[in-house]
């Protein structure tokens, strides 16, 4: 199967799913694969939309319902909600709108803010807003590279899988960066005494 077969058959799909487990990269690829025709970008932004916005509302509950059980499973945790719940003290309204555009932070912050005093129905609302504003400028980042890139080359039908790889490429070196980094805070954290 090509990797257009692929994108066409589960492209949606694949979106749906990477965004509500994190997603920047599989955004960032289906906004480039509209671009090149294989989806279409309204299709990606509300496929994102959904995954982004599900996958932080699951978070939150679990902060709001669970945060004692998975707190004491995960003390690393506890610095960045420490950190996370410090920010919303300042910048509430404004901390939940763009939390997602702050890799790293998107699992955990809705867990921190489950965890605090904010309401379920404004998490809702301005959750949604933020998962739809996150969907387009990343989706729409991913279609414009295709723009840049035709711009600079010309037609960039035999560098499409190039391009493909080199996206898929660059979002696994960041995830394995952030991967260590995380697993070097476990490491000096993950003794800390939990309240």
């Amino acid at each position: 199967m090509s990797i257009e077969q692929l994108i066409d058959t589960y492209g949606y799909l694949a979106v749906l799913i990477g965004t509500f487990l994190e997603g920047e990269t599989v955004l960032v690829f289906a906004g480039f694969a509209a671009h090149r025709g294989y989806l279409h970008l309204d299709g990606v932004i509300i496929s994102a939309f959904f995954g982004s916005l599900c996958g932080d509302q699951l978070f939150f509950f679990l902060g709001r319902w669970h945060s004692q059980k998975l707190m004491k499973k995960h003390p690393s945790w506890h610095v960045q909600v420490d950190r996370i719940q410090a920010m919303m003290e300042r910048f509430r309204s404004p901390f939940i709108l763009v939390f997602r555009f702050l890799y790293g932070l998107r699992t955990i912050a809705p867990f921190a803010i489950g965890m605090s005093s904010v309401p379920i129905s404004k998490f809702i609302l301005l959750n949604a807003i933020g998962a739809i504003g996150w969907a387009c400028a990343v989706g729409a980042g991913g279609y414009f590279l295709g723009n840049v890139l035709e711009t600079i080359i010309g037609d960039i039908k035999e560098y499409e899988t190039h391009v493909f790889l080199g996206i898929a490429i660059i979002g696994l070196i960041v995830w394995i960066l952030y991967f260590f980094s995380k697993k070097r805070r476990e490491k000096k954290y993950g003794k800390i005494p939990l309240s």
